[in-house]
């Protein structure tokens, strides 16, 4: 059995330029939904192509565009270098808006769903990236004011962790009143759990003591997951 079904592959921006991503494909790729997967602060490693072949084994076609440009660390440092040398306009309208137009032209449906910084970038996408089907954020959101609500005609679900030093409680309490003040069909999830819990590398040598991976929370927020891309990107039957 293929338990590595992704490749790299380039797509093209709307203004032209070229990007690479990490592609993987179910193995019925006929009438199979699409996912936009947007990393974390990390870049585009072996953990967040794990949940791009994940969700390939799903039967989704999976795409990790890669916003650092082939440059990845494990080192908090670093990351919260390469995070601030993003330009998070850019990478939403140009980088997401390319990998969501490369996978309209091969499935009927595509979402967005991102990590920590993926998971601001999904926010903004979806109040500015036409035809996107469904979002969904983990544990990571913009400053409430950069968040286009009133253009989300979306669904959305979103993962949050009590315990998160990243993103608190009340940061998350402030952009789910927008949201749902905008109208936006929202479905929240809060878990006892810290910063990237369904990150299995959390934790790990060289990352920060303030992630922790829970294995049962990680599995609940995945079954979660899937049964939300399962209603908002399948066709639904009577």
């Amino acid at each position: 059995m293929n338990t590595t079904p992704g490749s790299m592959i380039t797509f093209r921006r709307p203004d032209g330029q070229e990007v690479q991503g990490y592609l993987a494909s179910p193995e019925k790729l006929e009438g199979a939904p699409a996912i936009v997967v947007i990393q974390e602060w990390w870049g585009l490693n072996e953990q967040i192509r794990g949940v791009a072949d994940r969700l390939a084994r799903c039967g989704y076609l999976a795409l990790v565009p890669d916003l650092y440009r082939g440059k990845c660390t494990v080192e908090e440092e670093e990351a919260h270098h390469l995070m601030d040398g993003l330009d998070f306009g850019d990478a939403a309208s140009q980088d997401i808006h390319g990998a969501v137009q490369y996978l309209q032209q091969q499935a009927p449906r595509v979402a967005v769903t991102g990590y920590c910084m993926g998971g601001a970038l999904t926010l903004l996408a979806l109040g500015q990236v036409p035809g996107i089907a469904a979002g969904l954020v983990w544990y990571g959101c913009p400053p409430v004011d950069y968040i286009n609500a009133a253009n989300i005609k979306v669904p959305v679900q979103a993962h949050w962790a009590t315990q998160d030093e990243f993103f608190p409680p009340a940061t998350v309490e402030t952009v789910e009143k927008k949201l749902r003040d905008a109208g936006v069909e929202l479905e929240s999830h809060h878990y006892l759990a810290h910063h990237a819990f369904a990150n299995e590398t959390a934790a790990g040598p060289g990352r920060i003591s303030r992630t922790q991976y829970d294995p049962v929370w990680a599995q609940l927020a995945w079954d979660r997951a899937l049964t939300f891309f399962g209603r908002t990107l399948w066709p639904q039957h009577d």
